[in-house]
Order: structure tokens, then sequence, then C-alpha cells
């Protein structure tokens, strides 16, 4: 099954790529790897904010990464067309880090950042099995909850 089969049969439609809000590009593909610059959450098109462990629940957390996949998946996209294909072109998610805006007492960043690599799994099947790092940090710019960085490799 393609990766676009995968996501018509969840309901998703991929973001076109949003405009950095500082010095910066979206992604930046060196050799047959491809490097997509951290996106924060969003809710409604703004950014989702809060913090893990005062005024979010993990749930909460989850549903934020898995937003943040799916414009991360838009990203990966533009990247894949730049090179001359499309995200069939993907050979493997290499690995996501994920910042969770957090309490010092909260420890469940990693189950917040399974909102994202679930889907990422669900989308790209075993080429979406990643290597992964998740962190929980004091703030995010303009105060998201969750920003999350992956890089993949093309065909």
């Amino acid at each position: 099954m393609s990766i676009y089969a995968n996501l018509e049969a969840l309901n998703i439609t991929l973001p076109p790529v949003a405009v950095p809000a500082a010095a910066y590009v979206p992604f930046v593909q060196s050799g047959n790897l491809v490097y997509l610059s951290g996106h924060i959450a969003k809710q409604d098109g703004k950014p989702w904010v809060g913090q893990l462990g005062k005024n979010l629940a993990t749930a909460e957390g989850q549903a934020a990464a898995r937003a943040i996949a799916i414009d991360l998946m838009g990203t990966l996209q533009a990247a894949c067309q730049a090179a001359g294909g499309d995200l069939n072109k993907v050979k493997r998610i290499v690995k996501v880090m994920s910042l969770v805006n957090s309490t010092p007492d909260f420890t469940e960043q990693h189950l917040v950042t399974n909102g994202c690599s679930e889907l990422l799994g669900q989308v790209f099947g075993a080429k979406g099995i990643h290597a992964r790092s998740a962190f929980g940090v004091a703030q995010i710019p303009l105060g998201a909850c969750v920003e999350i960085e992956l890089i993949a490799e093309l065909e």
C-alpha cells in the first residue's frame, strides 16, 4: 500500500510547508538524508500552548505530537518533491527528537512523543520505525507544548 493510500485511510490531508518563524529553512537535504527543522504543536492554526504536568495531560500532549507528525509529513513531502519524488521516495524515518514543555516532575515525555511515533508507524509501516529522543524542557518558542524534529532517508 502506498503512503498516500495510508494517509487517505487515516483521513489525513497534509498541510503545505509552514513559513519559518525565524532565521532557518524548513528542511535541508544532505546526501540521502533530509533534516526537518523543529515543528511546534498547533491547534486551529495557532501555537498549541501549555505545559505538561501543569495544565495539559499526557493524552493532550500525545494529540499535540500527532498533529506535529502531520505537519512534519507535509514538510517531508515538500522535501521529497524538491528531490524529484513524493513520500513514496522515503526509504526510512531515521530519527525523531521531541521537546516537551513540562514541569520538573513530569516524567511522561516518552508517552507524549508516542503520538508522533505511532502515527509515523501507521503511515510508513516498517519504514516509519525510528530511533528517538524525548526531552522535558522548561519552555518552547511561543509557549508551545511540544516541538518535534525529524530526520528521514530518501531512496
